[in-house]
């Protein structure tokens, strides 16, 4: 599975969770919010197969040398996956769409053929691989999110993980104080970054106070579609709090 970071020499490299470039990634999950939109649109140009195969929840995953698309479909127990190999210099965007051009090719056959939507289905699903890994790996867990803004972490030059710090309201405030002397006006800094920095530091002082969550299902390092909603949904950030 393509993992959001890989170890290298000791240090994290993070890939990109739309094409899988490293380069100049820093701790980012997308190189670019252009490469997660037009994976994001490849995805759901697809969702009318995804459907016609009853999936109730599907995950895209890939690797440097293969895309794959685990699929649970409603009232079945196994996993069917879909594996297609990666083709020289192109992205994964472009072999899922591939993929998923020959598996519909497959189901209009058979529709033509048999003139029964369910047998046209079942011939797409006997060409998968019958997986044996636990259902949970396809069936999204439910993860609780600070809401907090993420640019009030990044004008803070904060992470996600100081959320969980019993100190944070003094985090927060050693923070805004080393930031202040970087951008305050009175130093040579910019007025209008200096006003994000300081809206950022009431944000996240009330989070500290008052924290709140919201809920998703999904999975960190997996863009997961979800049958109820016909909508596949991109992978959720690193989790902070889970219940």
């Amino acid at each position: 599975m393509e993992k959001s970071l890989t170890a290298s020499k000791g240090k994290k490299t993070y890939r990109c969770l739309s094409c899988g470039a490293t380069e100049n990634m820093g701790r980012r999950r997308y190189c670019s919010m252009d490469c997660r939109q037009r994976l994001r649109l490849k995805l759901d140009m697809r969702t009318g197969l995804i459907q016609a195969l009853n999936a109730r929840f599907a995950t895209f995953y890939f690797s440097d040398l293969t895309i794959m698309m685990d699929m649970l479909t409603y009232g079945s127990k196994e996993i069917y996956s879909f594996l297609y190999p990666r083709s020289p210099g192109k992205k994964p965007a472009e072999d899922f769409s591939n993929m998923a051009d020959m598996l519909g090719n497959t189901w209009w056959a058979e529709k033509k053929r048999t003139q029964k939507r369910y047998l046209a289905s079942q011939r797409v699903l006997d060409g998968a691989v019958r997986n044996q890994t636990p259902i949970l790996s396809v069936r999204p867990i439910l993860i609780s999110l600070p809401a907090i803004r993420d640019t009030s972490l990044q004008h803070l030059d904060l992470k996600k993980a100081d959320l969980m710090d019993p100190e944070l309201k003094t985090l927060v405030r050693n923070a805004y104080r080393r930031q202040a002397k970087l951008c305050h006006p009175d130093v040579g800094g910019d007025a209008p970054t200096f006003m994000k920095i300081h809206e950022a530091y009431e944000d996240m002082i009330h989070w500290a106070e008052n924290p709140t969550y919201v809920q998703r299902r999904g999975f960190p390092d997996k863009w997961l579609y979800d049958g109820n909603q016909n909508r596949w949904l991109q992978p959720i950030p690193i989790r902070v709090h889970r219940r």
